[in-house]
């Protein structure tokens, strides 16, 4: 099948196009490069194209879709925090951005399309572990505002046009190449003081957590295993890690002697930031797909990883 992967020089996209490959698949990226690099691809030399291009421009979306059979839509603003300063990010990268892909979609043709949405979208769930049908969906980021609207807008096409799409509502993703998030943060702020961590809020906070080439795969399962007009999964463990487990388990593979573990206080990370998380994957479970890694494994793996790539 040949697929379309816009963000798939990032984090979670790189991860996809390695599986992308391994299964025999045509793959196509489309990356700004603005937090996706090259060298996540290169191991791949000319078995994947890269169309180097912005989404919210609409005729080089368009240009990318000749020849597409289906649309692995990522690219996003991977920042949750940024929302909060430059407000319009969001709304840009995420809504509009998804926009500009179904249309493009629409005018060349191309049937389907599987989102990386997230569990930011239910917002501070009064249900949890959080199931997909849960609702009414009141995300507290712009960010998650920007998921849910591109969740609706596929599903209007699917409704208008008849798209077929797979919206998959991500856990918090942890992994190889990361290049932003809490494990991340901890390992550099450790890099600069090795004496204390200063770990935003009370540390009480907790989300489930699940390992990118785990997430990458789950995708790819479901994409073959459901054939509904509109598949909604929750990508994840269903158990969560706490910020304070997560500070420890970095402090323990650090190897560093008598580190401060210091709070800043409050029940959340920062403005938007949902305290508590934890995704019902039995959806998930119920299709044939079960991640390696429960959140707190997926945590220390990926402190491993990180430490030995950020050197």
């Amino acid at each position: 099948m040949h697929c379309l992967v816009t963000g798939g020089a990032g984090f979670v996209g790189s991860h996809l196009v390695d599986l992308l490959v391994e299964k025999g698949h045509e793959v196509r990226v489309f990356d700004n490069l603005s937090s996706g690099r090259r060298d996540f691809l290169s191991h791949h030399g000319d078995v994947v194209s890269l169309v180097t291009g912005d989404l919210l421009d609409l005729e080089a979306v368009k240009g990318a879709m000749e020849g597409i059979e289906i649309v692995y839509h990522l690219a996003a603003n991977p920042d949750i925090r940024l929302g909060t300063s430059v407000t319009d990010t969001d709304l840009k990268q995420g809504t509009v951005a998804t926009y500009n892909v179904l249309e493009a979609m629409r005018s060349a043709g191309v049937p389907k399309i599987a989102f990386a949405s997230s569990s930011v979208v239910y917002g501070e769930a009064a249900e949890m572990p959080t199931p997909e049908d849960y609702g009414p969906l009141f995300p507290i980021s712009l960010y998650g505002a920007s998921k849910l609207g591109s969740e609706a807008l596929i599903t209007s096409f699917m409704g208008t046009f008849g798209l077929q799409g797979w919206l998959f509502r991500f856990a918090n993703i942890v992994g190889a190449r990361g290049t932003h998030g809490v494990i991340f943060d901890f390992i550099h702020k450790l890099k600069a003081d090795p004496t204390r961590l200063e770990v935003l809020g009370d540390g009480r906070q907790e989300k489930s957590y699940m390992e990118v080439r785990d997430c990458a795969a789950a995708m790819l399962h479901l994409v073959s295993a459901a054939d509904e007009p509109i598949n909604c999964y929750n990508l994840g463990s269903s158990d969560t890690c706490s910020v304070r487990r997560i500070a420890e388990i970095v402090v323990e593979e650090s190897g560093l002697p008598d580190v401060s573990i210091e709070y800043t206080g409050g029940d959340r990370g920062w403005a938007g930031d949902v305290p508590k998380a934890m995704l019902d994957a039995s959806r998930m479970e119920a299709a044939g797909y079960s991640p390696k890694f429960d959140s707190e494994g997926a945590v220390r793996y990926t402190t491993k990883v990180l430490f030995e790539e950020i050197g």
